[in-house]
């Protein structure tokens, strides 16, 4: 039987780092939104800039775990086709990381053009984002057995 606390068994794990790398964009993204829609009320609360920076992590982070995700790909089914719930997985994920990466730039881009509003459309894109990962994360509870 592996040991769980073995560093080996952590570090080295073929799909490990994906596992653990994955919940930090979700809370960011989550945290951020909740924050976005929060302050929509009040112009330059502490509130929007707490969501600017959770919306700026996630996009942070959203990159090491695509990359994460494809090296667990590779690594366990070496580089086959995906097919079924990976496939489903792999997409709803891409998805979700263009809708995290799209909801910050909507930010950043009115940060830097120096207006008070923001766009709109960006609660769209941010309530899409959530349920996105939502559904990645569904789709992932089933492939990693978590879900029966």
């Amino acid at each position: 039987m592996v040991n769980p606390f073995d560093p080996r068994t952590v570090l080295l794990a073929k799909h490990a780092q994906h596992v653990v790398l994955v919940h930090f964009p979700i809370a960011l993204f989550i945290v951020g939104v909740a924050f976005d829609l929060l302050s929509r009320s009040q112009r330059a609360s502490q509130l929007g800039a707490a969501a600017y920076l959770n919306l700026s992590a996630a996009a942070i982070f959203v990159l090491p775990v695509i990359a994460s995700g494809v090296l667990a790909w590779q690594l366990v089914l070496n580089g086959k086709p995906l097919k079924g719930l990976l496939l489903w997985h792999f997409l709803a994920a891409c998805l979700a990381a263009a809708m995290i990466e799209a909801s910050w730039c909507v930010h950043w881009r009115s940060r830097k053009a120096g207006r008070r509003d923001l766009p709109r459309y960006r609660l769209t894109l941010e309530v899409v984002g959530v349920a996105l990962i939502a559904l990645t994360a569904h789709l992932g509870g089933f492939l990693s057995g978590i879900n029966p």
